[in-house]
């Protein structure tokens, strides 16, 4: 059985609160009549701070698209290896077990992938498959975890990297004074992740069942705008009443497995904002105390899009992790309106004297 292994996660040293958050959105947007409306809602997100890849005054200015593509580029390639060896570490595997490198981001274009430069840069096998993911947004986190699994199913005793780069203030546009824009501005942060899955072996969630599933006649709901500052984004007040129907889409994963959602152990949820955890606990029925990993990152590192699930298992492991056994569930949310959605168990491998003194090697490399 496919399992996800521990992830890898780091935020940028830039820090930015809420209260300066506050502060630069009257400043910048003095005057605009939507903008009280847009400071309250950015109160109610319940995000601290967020982490962002330069000081916030270069943040807030517009050097042209190019330019931040190419920041994006620099930052991506600075920040993602040493992540993706302490995910490796993680799982216990070295560069050359890796057979695919899915590498999911929707703040940052390039052609080739990263992962034509992971190859070249970090010593993967020549044979990886690449597997980019760049507009499925925050769900995009939740469906590199599905692919992973049927590419383990597909290929047996195959070992899946998931890389997940989101630099979300790069896609900061001054000009974009909408409601939309405006809560987006602070609800956003910026992370790199990774994590394993391995095909045999391995501690962490036994990936057992997923499915996806599209809202239909929603695609325009979260998107960007194509222009020539780069991408604008754009969010429709009806998404945060999207979990009302995505819940009986959750319980019927659940269901088909012989589940019920309401009665799970664990539950990594995308924190796209409180609204969406709030309903979904309300939906599915389930404490909202059982969500707090998810609560935990919204509240440190904001919305960071596509890493927001790898972040939240991370503080499940950190936590001591569940007991073997232990039934959950992993969701993640974007554009679409789509949901990639997954149910397994927690298992702990026992490895052998072997295994452990390559694990040891693998962690004293990356500390």
């Amino acid at each position: 059985m496919p399992t996800l292994c521990k992830p890898a996660v780091s935020v940028p040293e830039y820090v930015v609160t809420m209260e300066e958050t506050l502060e630069f959105a009257e400043r910048v947007h003095s005057g605009k009549p939507q903008l009280p409306l847009a400071l309250r809602l950015i109160r109610n997100t319940g995000v601290r701070k967020r982490h962002i890849v330069q000081p916030i005054e270069e943040a807030l200015r517009h050097p042209g698209f190019e330019e931040r593509n190419r920041i994006y580029e620099l930052e991506s390639k600075k920040r993602c290896p040493e992540v993706i060896e302490q995910a490796l570490a993680n799982a216990a595997v070295t560069v050359r077990d890796i057979d695919a490198i899915i590498y999911v981001s929707c703040t940052g274009f390039l052609m080739p992938s990263l992962t034509a430069w992971l190859i070249n840069s970090m010593g993967f096998r020549y044979d990886t498959r690449q597997i980019p993911i760049a507009q499925l947004g925050c769900a995009a986190g939740g469906a590199a975890i599905n692919r992973a699994q049927e590419f383990c199913l597909a290929h047996p005793r195959s070992n899946v990297l998931i890389v997940s780069c989101e630099l979300c203030s790069l896609c900061y546009q001054p000009g974009d004074d909408t409601i939309g824009a405006l809560l987006s501005d602070g609800l956003f942060g910026d992370a790199v992740a990774a994590a394993v899955v391995r095909g045999t072996g391995g501690t962490g969630m036994a990936l057992e069942r997923n499915s996806s599933y599209l809202i239909p006649d929603t695609e325009e709901w979260i998107s960007y705008a194509v222009r020539g500052t780069g991408f604008h984004f754009q969010l429709d007040r009806r998404v945060p009443g999207t979990m009302e129907p995505l819940a009986p889409v959750l319980r019927e994963l659940a269901a088909n497995h012989g589940w019920d959602a309401r009665n799970l152990d664990f539950y990594i949820i995308h924190a796209g904002g409180p609204r969406i955890l709030d309903d979904l606990a309300k939906f599915l029925d389930v404490d909202r105390e059982m969500f707090r990993y998810s609560w935990a990152t919204l509240t440190e590192h904001g919305n960071i899009a596509s890493a927001v699930v790898l972040d939240a298992l991370r503080r499940l492991f950190e936590d001591d992790g569940p007991a073997p056994g232990a039934t959950g569930m992993i969701a993640g949310f974007g554009p679409g309106i789509t949901a990639e959605m997954a149910v397994g168990r927690w298992t702990v491998d026992t490895p052998g004297e072997a295994d452990r003194a390559r694990l040891d090697a693998l962690t004293s490399h990356v500390q």
